[in-house]
């Protein structure tokens, strides 16, 4: 099975590299400094590493004896010198003192009914379990986690839910395995199989377990200036550690212009294991062409203050090739309104043999957004248009369109969308939230596909604070209406409960 050839493989990778790392005689001078290992941001090509010079301390060495050596007492040789087996061994420790665990346990309630009035409907209990390691010698760190999904209702006649496995059956998945080496400050290369998040390719955690994929990912930061945020604040004498490990009040640093930053990531993306799967299966099986074929991927963001701008390229030999590219800006209206401008492209089509259609295709859409938060509300609005021959695809991934809400992706060909979205916090209930939104849709290219519109409802409860941080309590309701085909409405119903716990 394919987990157990590439964890075999990945394994030998990790120990060879830690072990390399061990019996190098040179000191590396990065360290982790108080970074969250669970850390998940969309299409985030950040490894958060901070440099700080190496703790070099000395320790008292037990003597030996000095009938079976000739080196008088107090002398040392140079082949004795610089001896880092101690700083290995604080290292280790610190590693495995930094071993974080996450446990997120999980419920979900799904019913759906089709424009068919077919029955989609399953109640399903799991979660998933996830360790992951400090970095041995600052450099090298290793994760695992196990997924599982278990029906409390299934009925045999409502499959389809992707809550469960394929005939309503349960599942458990070793779905990530993986070894980080840290390169240096803000480069980092990935080994093994885990969940990203990129536009094309990410984790889709939208049931009961994400999407993970098997790849090879270098991904960096540059930053392109210095700032306040940058200098340490020291009263030490420049080392900014604290000597005895405790907070020292230091001076706040002047503030200072957000500086330009550059995000960046390259990857090689052989294996997808779908959300509702067990098994591993080629980028491009998964997406419907019958080869064993990866895809590679490339992207870059720059970012400064409020402005953004990047594009990232996905490239499956002779199955498809993705462009995406975007782009975002804040206008400051008055104090407290401040208006957030997005915008998108994104352009598909068949490459080399066109083994996913059996023939060659293109789909493409633009899109613009606008966002106004005032206080404790978001205003949205946004415009989708798609063209070509073919609907847009997302085979690894959600759908990063506008105008793409809870059942609808409003990508088909000669589709435009219109979405408005009102959300709110409620002030007076910690984690409290509500959003209702409306997408109206425009007839597509197809003489066979029909107008639609959709209504989403959405209520979620989650404590930020309290004995009951963690939890998250999610109620959805979507309402999608299609004008032709003589169908019914379909309506989707969700109710979620995730717990999360970290130690």
């Amino acid at each position: 099975m394919s987990i157990r050839t590439s964890l075999r493989d990945y394994a030998c990778t990790a120990v060879a590299l830690l072990t390399v790392l061990s019996s190098t005689g040179t000191a590396f001078s990065q360290r982790e400094n108080n970074i969250d290992v669970w850390m998940a941001a969309p299409s985030d090509l950040t490894l958060a590493v901070t440099q700080v010079a190496p703790d070099l301390t000395v320790t008292q060495v037990a003597p030996t004896d000095s009938a079976l050596t000739s080196t008088e007492q107090g002398a040392t040789p140079l082949d004795e010198s610089f001896d880092f087996r101690q700083w290995q061994l604080e290292k280790r420790r610190q590693a495995l003192k930094d071993t974080k665990f996450e446990l997120n346990l999980r419920t979900f309630y799904f019913d759906r009914s089709d424009f068919n009035s077919s029955e989609k409907q399953a109640w399903a209990i799991g979660g998933w379990l996830g360790v992951k390691t400090g970095y041995f010698l600052d450099h090298v760190a290793f994760g695992a986690t196990v997924y599982t999904s278990n029906p409390i209702y299934a009925p045999d006649d409502r499959d389809g839910t992707t809550l469960l496995a394929p005939g309503q059956n349960g599942y458990t998945v070793l779905g990530e395995f993986y070894a980080e080496l840290r390169i240096i400050k803000d480069l980092g290369i990935t080994v093994g199989a885990k969940g990203y998040d990129t536009p094309f390719i990410n984790r889709n955690d939208t049931r009961m377990t994400p999407n993970t994929f098997e790849a090879i990912v270098l991904q960096g930061r540059t930053k392109l200036g210095t700032s306040s945020s940058d200098a340490t604040v020291t009263t030490d004498g420049g080392i900014g550690l604290s000597k005895d490990g405790k907070e020292v009040a230091v001076p706040t640093p002047t503030p200072t212009e957000d500086v330009a930053s550059i995000k960046y990531g390259l990857g090689y993306f052989y294996a997808i294991k779908e959300r509702n799967d067990s098994e591993f299966v080629s980028m491009a099986q998964d997406a419907g062409a019958d080869v064993q074929h990866g895809v590679w991927s490339a992207g870059a963001l720059y970012e400064k203050g409020k402005f953004n701008i990047g594009a990232i390229e996905y490239y499956c030999e002779d199955v498809i090739n993705i462009a995406y590219a975007q782009t975002g800006f804040e206008l400051p209206l008055a104090t407290d309104w401040r208006l957030r401008f997005a915008g998108q492209y994104v352009d598909q089509g068949s490459v080399g043999d066109n083994l996913l259609q059996g023939h060659s295709f293109s789909g493409h859409q633009f899109g613009v957004k606008v966002e106004l938060p005032i206080r404790k509300a978001l205003f949205t609005a946004a415009f989708t248009q798609a063209w070509g021959t073919a609907t847009l695809q997302n085979p690894w991934s959600g759908y990063p369109g506008y105008t793409s809400v809870q059942v609808q992706d409003f990508n088909r060909a000669g589709e435009s969308a219109f979405l408005f979205r009102v959300g709110y916090d409620f002030p007076w209930v910690d984690g409290l939230s509500a959003y209702a939104l409306a997408v109206f849709g425009t007839d597509p290219d197809s003489a066979t596909q029909y107008r639609q519109n959709e209504f989403d409802f959405n209520l979620q409860w989650g404590p930020k604070k309290g004995v009951l941080e963690g939890l998250s309590l999610r109620l959805r309701y979507a309402v999608v209406q299609q004008f032709g085909g003589n169908v019914d409405n379909l309506t989707d119903f969700r109710a979620i409960c995730n717990y999360v716990i970290k130690f």
